[in-house]
């Protein structure tokens, strides 16, 4: 949580803190106008929610593979935030719910992750695959499997 508190100030945005809280296990997705438009994908694990930036959205169909870059981890209270970022802090922009609910982590190594979720939008099951060679390790392959 270091880095995430590293790059924000909170008491000059409405992005939430850590509360605390631990509840059962969920997946978030939000669609996030930034810089440019994509959607967050959260995962709540270890206590946290482990975050990727997908700039061109969560893969609906199996063959559809879609990067996903590692970002900071984000408080679990995060899970439910929409709202504006304002401008001239990280991250500026609109953040709104695109979907969340149930996570049933299958699989997980350092390279891998696969898991179910059931959200009233999204539901199945999607692995992420960390690329190889990449020297910051933050690049993963999305996809969507059967």
């Amino acid at each position: 949580m270091r880095e995430y508190r590293s790059k924000r100030d909170l008491s000059r945005t409405l992005e939430p803190d850590d509360d605390g809280s631990s509840p059962p296990p969920f997946f978030v997705v939000q669609e996030h106008y930034a810089s440019r438009l994509h959607h967050d994908l959260r995962l709540l694990m270890d206590g946290t929610l482990k975050s990727w930036a997908v700039p061109k959205g969560m893969p609906e169909t199996p063959k559809v593979k879609r990067l996903a870059v590692q970002t900071e981890d984000h408080p679990i209270s995060y899970g439910s935030f929409e709202g504006t970022i304002p401008e001239g802090h990280y991250g500026a922009g609109t953040v709104t719910i695109l979907d969340r609910g149930d996570l049933d982590v299958k699989e997980r190594s350092e390279d891998k992750i696969v898991f179910e979720i059931k959200g009233a939008k999204l539901n199945g099951t999607y692995a992420l695959i960390r690329f190889k060679g990449n020297e910051k390790g933050d690049n993963w392959l999305l996809m969507r499997t059967r």
